[in-house]
């Protein structure tokens, strides 16, 4: 870091909300410059909050992935819902995202309301601007505006990268004078453990689509380097019922070792390491309502 500038670098938090699959990991991905965050096209994908590190010469934005925000149906519902609320009075840039391809339903409606009382700017993100025509975007803008007077009004897809030099450049002009949180090489305050559980349970719902549900934790057991060469990864795959788990292993273990192999790959890209992973599946019965399984999988924190 350049110490003539010290005095000028600048800092801050920027939380990213909105309905489940909008887009928001697909962003903070776009904005740290690799995945941290998991993306999948079914809703609810991100539990935790995830926070990507943009360090600079001159500034460094900590962006903050949040669950989507829906109307919880179980106890790990209800743990994701107050974790995305509980970021908005902590930041110092909202950044509320929107898909322009779906109505404004009642999902935005009870964000507007909660973002009604925030005292940090809220930017409106228009995202998936790639997939509708520009002339549909001045009603959707003055539809919102209505709701809410917004700092911001950025159109953006965060899938082609259009426009979010913009946006960078908009979240920037709105930092403060402030200190460097985070070494400049770190993109994540997550522990490796926490990414490389994310990137296999991705893997978990890209394979298995709709026959295993969001009833999927996964825990890793272990990280160990092995005569200095592979980093042997052991991590068990946490289901709700027996049949979920023979689709998971599916006929002869093929699925289990399709999930094993691309995980891996995305594993070796994040730590630089070779990697050998292995993989176990284990039946939990309702865990997502059971409190001490929330707590022994990662979604029970005490600020919360």
């Amino acid at each position: 870091m350049n110490t003539n500038k010290e005095t000028q670098f600048k800092s801050g938090f920027v939380s990213l909300v909105g309905r489940p699959n909008v887009g928001k990991s697909t962003l903070l991905n776009r904005f740290v410059g690799q995945k941290i965050a998991i993306m999948s096209d079914k809703a609810q994908t991100t539990r935790n909050k995830i926070q990507g590190v943009l360090t600079s010469e001159d500034e460094q934005i900590v962006f903050i992935d949040t669950p989507g925000i829906h109307k919880p149906k179980h106890r790990l519902g209800d743990f994701m819902v107050k974790t995305a609320l509980s970021t908005f009075n902590e930041v110092d840039v909202v950044l509320f995202l929107v898909n322009v391809t779906e109505k404004r339903g009642p999902g935005d409606d009870f964000i507007i309301d909660k973002l009604q009382y925030v005292e940090s700017p809220v930017f409106l993100i228009l995202n998936k601007i790639d997939q509708v025509h520009p002339d549909e975007l001045l009603p959707i803008i003055e539809d919102y505006r209505q709701q809410m007077d917004f700092a911001e009004i950025v159109p953006i897809s965060a899938t082609e990268g259009n426009n979010v030099d913009h946006l960078h450049e908009t979240i920037s002009s709105y930092l403060k004078e402030g200190p460097q949180f985070y070494p400049e090489d770190q993109v994540s305050d997550h522990p490796e453990y926490f990414i490389v559980s994310e990137l296999i349970r991705e893997k978990v719902l890209e394979r298995t689509r709709e026959e295993v549900p969001h009833s999927v934790a996964v825990v890793v057991e272990s990280m160990k380097r092995e005569d200095n060469e592979k980093v042997v990864v052991n991590a068990t795959i946490i289901v709700e019922r027996k049949s979920q788990k023979g689709i998971i292993i599916g006929k002869q273990g093929k699925m289990l070792k399709d999930i094993g192999m691309n995980a891996r790959r995305d594993i070796e890209r994040l730590l630089g390491d070779k990697i050998y992973l292995d993989l176990w599946v284990k039946v939990q019965s309702d865990w997502r309502d059971k409190q001490s399984h929330l707590r022994d999988y990662g979604y029970n924190r005490d600020e919360y």
